[in-house]
């Protein structure tokens, strides 16, 4: 269903006005694309439809071959096109149509005209057919409906009451309307409703509908007892296990409802809702990161879901970089918004913050201030341990002058060195506008999980090595958005830690072609993490590459252990400000060893830095909770 509105939309005054002038000259094609715009504006507004009456008239045919049904329909013709069915006699018809518009802008009243409330109509349509539609009309609706869409979805409700009246003992019927009822907060007449369904024909869906209603009302046990009839009418139905186990684990019966969870499991061990549900308590019940990285395996392993689950958003949600970046560390020189005139700095003489040889440490080389400052804490730029990483930089690595891209010859030059290592150590020039943009539509402090975050860095994809470096070495302005403002006002440092983490992520997406372990984007982000400004960011990378591909985890897990280890010993004189975000990034981990799991959890249990509180109050301004849909029918 297509939107059909641009900047070239009237107002649906003038719409309607080029309508009536249309149809006055016979020209009823362009009075119908003119009342469709009409109705896309103001569905409910009577002088349209008294319009469409006209039009229907002088078709001679009822109008329907005005707005016909094709691949991508305008929302307006398709509501005009229902409004017309039910004007033939054919009102079922106009309700799917209705209910399709519906879930295509839930917060439009499409529905709110005078046959879609009339009492008359549920006697047209039937019991069965009314509970089909309202069985549509959850199914496209969230779980529950935000307030502000709730006014839209009043002309169903009213046609639940209306036909609910003339078909009391009707159990499907009054099963659905309770469940439409509980989605828009009607909690006490959902119980009714499903009470009054279960007591004329006990059934699964029926306890199943009865349970959810108990549920929100508060009353859980006897929720929970509906729901433990709904497994003894049908066994088999596992999702009902999960919603069982869910709700005992809301209420702090977490062994109690693993005990549900593993009964689902016997039956079905690849059932989804069964497996999100496990792998969600098993998190909630010892907080170890292997379970949500099993859930993220299972869920790119069997993309074809029964409905879409948040089990693995639900907790990651809030949890330092599973769900967003940590509080920055206190006084860190790094997080400092780059200055506009900082130009490239020196390379640094002080024996005691540089590493001895320039080829081997990332910090002795001439960089921009903005990407990599002089150094102050050797366990962040203290050269790498890993041959494959510290060979130098070759001269020829240099950006071409018509495309930007790294030139990669054939042979190195004596000594060993590889073109593409230099990539991360090189001065930076600025990036391009549209690398800018791009960055900017996409940077956030939060995401639902790892592999959410690369999903999204794809917009990256097609920037090139010079003008990801040059975001890092130059981050663009904070957007004109709502989180520009906030932070901007209140945070600006964090906009640059967005900007990091959010390319470090675009680099993932770098010359995917090439295998991981030689890979530019693998040699440019390890290199990276040796730099304090931007190790957090490239760790996280490196980090998020392990969520999405299984292979690299070993690696990964390799070079996060390694730096942990270099920050732990540098804790311990206190040179380093970083160490909590490091040690969260570790928790985050795949396959990360146990020794290295067991120094994480030590560091991240040191106090935390002022700032905590900040970021979590940006966020909570900045986030809405995700509220997933469940298509499908039957709703409960």
């Amino acid at each position: 269903m297509a939107e059909g509105t641009d900047d070239r939309a009237l107002p649906v005054t003038e719409e309607l006005a080029r309508a009536r002038t249309a149809l006055d000259a016979g020209d009823l094609t362009h009075a119908a694309g003119h009342l469709a715009g009409a109705l896309a504006r103001a569905p409910t507004m009577p002088e349209v439809h008294e319009t469409l009456a006209r039009l229907a008239t002088a078709s001679g045919s009822g109008g329907l071959d005005l707005f016909p049904l094709q691949h991508h329909t305008f929302v307006g013709a398709v509501v005009a096109r229902a409004h017309l069915l039910a004007a033939a006699g054919r009102p079922a018809e106009g309700l799917d149509l209705l209910v399709a518009a519906s879930a295509h802008a839930p917060g439009t009243n499409w529905a709110g005209v005078p046959w879609v409330t009339s009492p008359d109509l549920a006697e047209r349509i039937g019991p069965d057919q009314a509970a089909r539609v309202l069985m549509q009309v959850c199914a496209a609706a969230p779980d529950p409906v935000p307030p502000a869409d709730r006014a839209a979805l009043a002309p169903y409700l009213t046609l639940a009451h209306n036909a609910v009246t003339v078909h009391p003992e009707h159990a499907l019927l009054l099963g659905t309307a309770s469940a439409l009822a509980r989605r828009v907060g009607e909690v006490p007449l959902a119980v009714r409703w499903a009470t009054r369904g279960v007591r004329a024909a006990p059934s699964k869906m029926g306890e199943v509908w009865l349970g959810y209603a108990l549920r929100s009302a508060g009353r859980t046990r006897e929720g929970l007892a509906a729901l433990r009839r709904a497994v003894d009418h049908d066994p088999d139905d596992l999702a009902v296990y999960a919603d069982i186990a869910g709700t005992l684990a809301d209420h702090g019966r977490l062994e109690e409802a693993l005990g549900w969870i593993e009964q689902a499991l016997v039956r079905n061990p690849s059932f989804d809702c069964a497996v999100h549900t496990a792998h969600r308590l098993r998190f909630q019940r010892d907080g170890e990161v292997r379970h949500l990285v099993a859930l993220a395996d299972f869920i790119r392993d069997n993309p074809d879901d029964s409905h879409e689950h948040a089990d693995l958003a639900e907790c990651c949600r809030g949890r330092p970089w599973l769900g967003q970046l940590t509080p920055p560390p206190t006084a860190d020189p790094a997080l400092a918004p780059p200055s506009a005139n900082s130009g490239i700095a020196s390379p640094p003489t002080d024996p005691s913050t540089t590493s001895p040889s320039t080829d081997s440490g990332v910090a002795s080389r001439p960089t921009d201030r903005a990407l990599v400052s002089p150094p102050t804490d050797p366990a962040l730029v203290s050269p790498p341990t890993d041959p494959a990483i510290v060979s130098p930089p070759a001269e020829s690595d240099v950006a071409s002058p018509s495309n930007g891209s790294v030139a990669r010859p054939e042979s190195s030059p004596a000594g060993g060195a590889d073109p593409v290592r230099s990539a991360a150590r090189r001065v930076p020039s600025p990036p391009s506008a549209e690398a800018a943009r791009r960055l900017r539509e996409l940077a956030h402090p939060a995401w639902p999980h790892p592999p959410a975050a690369y999903d999204t860095a794809v917009a990256l994809a097609t920037l090139d090595l010079t003008d990801l470096l040059g975001l890092l070495a130059h981050p663009p302005e904070t957007p004109q958005t709502a989180l520009g403002r906030v932070l901007s006002g209140q945070d600006p440092a964090l906009w640059v830690r967005c900007v990091r983490v959010w390319t470090c992520l675009g680099l993932l997406h770098h010359r995917t072609d090439e295998p991981w372990a030689s890979s530019t984007r693998r040699r440019v982000l390890v290199e990276l993490a040796q730099a304090a400004e931007v190790t957090e960011a490239a760790l996280f990378a490196l980090v998020t590459a392990a969520w999405v591909d299984p292979a690299v985890r070993p690696d990964v897990a390799r070079v996060v252990a390694e730096r942990l280890t270099a920050v732990a010993e540098a804790a311990q004189a206190g040179r380093v400000s970083m160490a909590v975000s490091l040690a969260h990034l570790a928790l985050a981990t795949p396959d990360l060893d146990p020794d290295s799991l067991a120094l994480a959890r030590t560091l991240a249990r040191v106090p935390a830095r002022p700032g905590r509180g900040v970021l979590r109050a940006l966020l909570r301004r900045l986030l809405r909770p995700f509220r997933p849909r469940l298509p499908g029918p039957p709703p409960p």
